[in-house]
């Protein structure tokens, strides 16, 4: 009886380790430094712990079909907001932001 009830403990931490984190959406910007040539990415760690976090922004610019994107990640701590990197357009002027998310994952 004592190897059973071993061996389902067993399985039930095999599978709560193996479930994965769920990412969570967190507040973000994407801002079009002056000049329209560099945009900065702020995220908050909304969450009540340190978290790995992810932003992704994408911009159009003055040129065709050149819509620059980045995906930054790095660790934030609870709480705290951010700047998780800076893209360059590549010598074209920034427009606008197209898209962009973040999320945070304990």
């Amino acid at each position: 009886m004592g190897s059973r009830l071993a061996i389902s403990r067993l399985a039930l931490l095999a599978g709560l380790l193996s479930t994965p984190a769920m990412a969570e959406s967190v507040p973000f910007s994407c801002v079009i430094l002056p000049g329209a040539e560099v945009a900065s990415v702020m995220m908050t760690n909304s969450l009540n712990g340190n978290a790995s976090c992810m932003v992704t922004c994408r911009f159009s610019t003055t040129k065709f079909a050149n819509n620059p994107q980045i995906i930054c990640a790095k660790p934030v701590p609870a709480g705290k907001e951010v700047e998780m990197c800076r893209l360059t357009s590549g010598g074209d002027k920034m427009v606008k932001l197209i898209e962009g998310y973040a999320e945070c994952t304990k």
